[in-house]
């Protein structure tokens, strides 16, 4: 390792010692505000190096260059625009928005890094195809899960539990289809396969969120926020970021814990929540709602809802 590629990765740590101390000043109201401008400053780091680094390499062609600048430029206005105009109320929402394009991302480096290692001389590496296929199976899921999150809580998809028969097994075949591709995967180069692992974990992403309702959302897109912050950890040692592996290490353990915390005290069980279908109450719930659709009576309120009306 030469001077210029130790000092771009002592760079990449410092970058990810500003992510560890701005989440530890956000633990307090008081401080807050300045750990936020610590993250931010990290990444700020993270971003320039990255290009510096991108610069001294000469890998990047002029249409590469055209498409990462129009690409930062389009975030960068978006990214402010909502910060200006999204209500608090609608945060969950823009959050769960970020959740899927942080999913999204990490799995498009992966499939990105896939098939240039497959078509090099030496072709996929066995460690590399690891993160690889957890980088896509867990960004896909998140990418999808999140879009219908943020869906139920806007509104623009119905709150309540989307239940079917053959629901649960249907969950069960996307899940040991994609597992089971990407366990192919792991012994034989297969592009076809990586296809499948991402198709079935797109719509797992998809049928895991369905049944849960609204009301429980906020525990989802907390879930699914732990869900991206793997999938960047993932694509860190894919690529062999420093930044993004300490990055997505942190949001994924602490989203983890904010999940479990958050599950703990709307009495839901985590298992209930990735399985599906216990959103808004519990299966008898679910069997009432089967129920009435076939009858074509009018919907039963959910305890919770009936609960706040015995106390008004």
């Amino acid at each position: 390792m030469d001077t210029f590629t130790t000092n771009i990765q002592l760079v990449y740590v410092l970058a990810a010692a500003c992510f560890v101390v701005g989440l530890h000043l956000m633990n307090s109201p008081a401080t807050a505000r300045r750990g936020n401008q610590v993250s931010m400053a990290g990444m700020a780091i993270a971003v320039i190096i990255t290009l510096v680094l991108l610069i001294h390499d000469g890998s990047v062609t002029g249409v590469g260059w055209t498409v990462i600048i129009v690409g930062a430029l389009l975030g960068s206005v978006a990214g402010l625009h909502a910060a200006r105009t999204v209500q608090m109320t609608a945060m969950p929402q823009l959050v769960s928005m970020f959740n899927a394009v942080g999913g999204g991302a990490a799995a498009l480096v992966a499939v990105y890094g896939y098939i240039h290692d497959e078509s090099a001389p030496g072709g996929v590496l066995g460690s590399t195809t690891v993160f690889t296929v957890l980088d896509v199976l867990i960004g896909s899921v998140t990418f999808t899960g999140s879009l219908i999150a943020a869906g139920k809580l806007q509104g623009i998809i119905t709150g309540q539990p989307v239940i079917f028969r053959g629901g649960r097994v249907l969950n069960a075949a996307l899940a040991v289809i994609a597992v089971g591709a990407a366990a192919f995967m792991l012994t034989t180069a297969s592009l076809p396969a990586l296809l499948i692992v991402v198709l079935a974990s797109l719509a797992f992403g998809v049928m895991m969120v369905l049944p849960i309702g609204g009301a429980d959302m906020p525990v989802v897109i907390s879930l699914l926020n732990a869900f991206t912050g793997t999938a960047v950890a993932m694509a860190g040692f894919v690529i062999g970021n420093w930044a993004l592996i300490v990055a997505g290490a942190l949001v994924g353990a602490s989203g983890g814990i904010l999940t479990k915390l958050m599950a703990d005290a709307m009495n839901r069980s985590l298992a209930n929540i990735i399985i599906g279908g216990f959103g808004t109450g519990d299966t008898a719930v679910a069997r009432r709602w089967r129920a009435t659709r076939r009858s074509g009576r009018s919907p039963p309120t959910t305890p919770r809802s009936s609960s706040r009306t015995r106390r008004r």
